[in-house]
């Protein structure tokens, strides 16, 4: 008997679920907190045990831990929700996989990853991890879904008038986010549900992780500077001045990626890999990642701002912007098992805003621009680019030149070959 919730509104994501079941005896669905990993379990679930129920002085986790193997049993697939409460059940659960031989017997859910002390055995083979995300633009119906991603790999997009789209609309899908809860509500009701997330890592999940305190002034310090810094690649000197300049407060360089390490554990930040389209070349390319909270209303949570704040500021709501584009690029794109990258060549001072690479190895070149008055420059960056990597033998050369933009109503092919298309046009 399917545990589908009364409500519940399909993700992208279910598809994936489904073929991964088919495949392997267990998968792990890990994201960041409320973005829907249990809701979506449940829909292809039989049976669950949540570990995290406080119901009966949380009695799920205590027998979990006293015997993991009886939380196991029940209809397949059997969810395991917040598995990374008792860490033992990874390998209860690898071990059942094993000796079953069975396929799309356990769903686990984990908002959390454990330093995996005490776990012995990865699960390869067994147990697959999907990544989970927030809402995209498609999946929340703020995007019309004319221009599929995938088909910009053919480098055509058919001339498309679209719905129009107002600066205070994309205002409104950074700050509001895409958390599930947030559907539906106003703008000055859903901005409060990021800026909850923030106050429970500060104040919860940082020490339940490892049962560490920390300066919370220091953490708050450090999320205001990533969110400062969104969409770029600031080091950890960078962020430690930024600190100091902005919030006073005195952070050691070397404890900054051990806080960071922790914020990606609990999937608060996520990096946008930089991209290299020769790994032989002696180029001088960017190698730093680009680090983007999970969800650019997060950012705009730790820094507290407003949509007036933001629409009065269009320099840091352009950085913002950019994260919300490269948060659907990732969603669509993990669909077919694609990455996003970013590229950046000090020498030639060539940059590039997004990559999306297929497994099959293309790969197209994105510039993402708030305003249409931007998409002329953009289409000369792109041309350039395209130029350089033709000109490098050694060069892989990108399947398309798309410009993304925010505020333009219309897809089409420019006569250079560069393609258009709205942001709220798109979908996988």
């Amino acid at each position: 008997m399917s545990l589908k919730p009364l409500g519940y509104r399909p993700r992208l994501i279910d598809q994936t679920i489904i073929e991964h079941l088919d495949i392997f005896g267990a998968v792990c669905i890990e994201g960041p907190k409320w973005c829907g990993k249990t809701w979506t379990s449940l829909n292809h679930a039989n049976s669950v045990s949540y570990i995290g129920d406080s119901e009966s002085n949380f009695q799920n986790r205590t027998l979990a831990m006293i015997d993991p193997k009886a939380v196991l049993k029940g209809d397949a697939p059997r969810l395991i929700d917040e598995w990374q409460e008792v860490p033992s059940l990874w390998d209860a659960v690898r071990f059942e996989v094993d000796q079953s031989n069975l396929r799309g017997q356990f769903i686990l859910t984990g908002s959390s990853t454990p330093k995996m002390k005490g776990v012995l055995h990865s699960g390869t083979g067994r147990i697959d991890k999907i990544r989970m995300r927030t809402m995209s633009l498609f999946e929340s119906g703020d995007s019309s879904g004319e221009v599929s991603l995938i088909d910009l790999f053919s480098n055509k997009v058919a001339a498309t008038q679209t719905r129009p789209t107002t600066l205070e609309q994309l205002i409104e899908y950074v700050v509001r986010g895409g958390w599930p809860k947030s559907m539906g509500l106003s703008i000055s009701q859903s901005i409060k549900i990021p800026q909850s997330y923030i106050e429970s890592i500060i104040n919860d999940d940082l020490e339940k992780l490892d049962g560490i305190k920390r300066d919370k002034a220091k953490v708050r310090a450090l999320l205001k500077s990533l969110a400062r810094n969104e969409s770029t690649l600031a080091s950890h000197r960078t962020l430690r001045n930024d600190i100091l300049e902005f919030d006073h407060e005195t952070i050691h360089e070397q404890i900054i990626p051990s806080y960071i390490d922790m914020f990606e554990r609990l999937f608060l930040i996520e990096n946008q890999m930089s991209f290299h389209p020769n790994v032989r070349s002696k180029a001088r390319i960017a190698k730093s990642p680009k680090r983007h909270f999970v969800d650019p209303s997060l950012a705009v949570a730790a820094l507290k701002l407003s949509p007036t704040m933001l629409y009065n500021d269009l320099n840091l709501f352009g950085f913002l912007f950019e994260s919300l584009v490269v948060r659907d690029l990732k969603i669509y794109a993990g669909l077919y098992g694609g990455e996003v990258f970013h590229y950046k060549h000090y020498d030639t001072n060539h940059e590039l805003d997004a990559v999306v690479e297929l497994k099959d190895g293309r790969w197209i070149a994105i510039e993402i621009k708030l305003g249409a008055n931007q998409i002329d420059q953009a289409a000369k960056n792109l041309l350039d680019m395209n130029q350089y990597f033709t000109e490098d033998e050694s060069s892989t050369k990108p399947t398309a030149l798309v410009v993304i933009c925010g505020i333009t109503s219309v897809s089409y092919q420019r006569e250079d070959g560069v393609i258009v298309v709205p942001f709220t046009a798109l979908r996988p």
